[in-house]
């Protein structure tokens, strides 16, 4: 496990005082390995990861009601021998069924900043906004996105297709992949394998075992980061 620097820990008190949208007292903190609130599925609550190996932490806030999922998140990285320091503020709305509808980032890297617009429209179309203009594609099919280094959004496919429970069976899921810090948007396939152990996950970037909580949010990415 890396050793975290007082300059990352500032960052965690940072991050603990961003105003969120729709922010409240009332907000659940699941705890790692904990039962989490399966017995309702509406639910608010703040989740936080620090990275494995590496200086970079990401936190949400997630309103849950029934499949429908609204966040709100940050993540902060320091440089690495292979990536530039960032930080990716991220609001992500799904629909009822947990299809993902919008995904607004914006990226700051010492060079500059950039906002990323990903909006699904109602015949099955990404629409991609950046400085370079607008885009269009339909990425394979897919029905949601997912962000190079963040756990929270494999909780996307996981929790709409019920990856998580005893009954499930392999899928391959395609997505919308934003890499950072390049702020690139790409097409790309997730292999998602359910097991007794967790949730195996073969993306651009990974080949593990995810432990989930019941509600199907990620408590630990081997090798990416792990819940606190």
């Amino acid at each position: 496990m890396c050793a975290i620097g007082s300059e990352t820990w500032g960052l965690v008190a940072y991050l603990e005082g961003v105003n969120s949208p729709d922010v409240s007292q009332e907000a659940t903190v699941l705890q790692p390995g904990s039962a989490g609130v399966s017995d309702n599925s509406d639910f608010k609550t703040v989740m936080t990861w620090r990275g494995i190996g590496e200086d970079r932490l990401e936190q949400v806030r997630v309103a849950v009601t029934g499949n429908r999922v609204k966040a709100y998140g940050r993540i902060v990285a320091a440089a690495t021998a292979d990536r530039e320091a960032f930080s990716a503020s991220y609001d992500l709305v799904t629909n009822d069924a947990g299809v993902t509808k919008r995904l607004s980032l914006h990226l700051v890297r010492a060079g500059g900043d950039a906002q990323i617009s990903i909006t699904r429209d109602g015949e099955d179309t990404w629409l991609v906004q950046t400085a370079r203009g607008m885009e269009r594609s339909d990425f394979g099919g897919a029905q949601d996105v997912d962000l190079a280094l963040s756990p929270f959004f494999n909780a996307l496919p996981i929790r709409r297709l019920g990856l998580g429970k005893p009954a499930a069976t392999p899928v391959a899921v395609p997505v919308a992949y934003l890499y950072l810090p390049t702020g690139e948007v790409k097409s790309a396939t997730l292999q998602y394998t359910p097991g007794d152990d967790g949730v195996g996950v073969v993306s651009p970037v990974a080949d593990t075992t995810l432990t989930v909580d019941d509600n199907g949010f990620v408590i630990n990415y081997p090798g990416l980061a792990e819940r606190v």
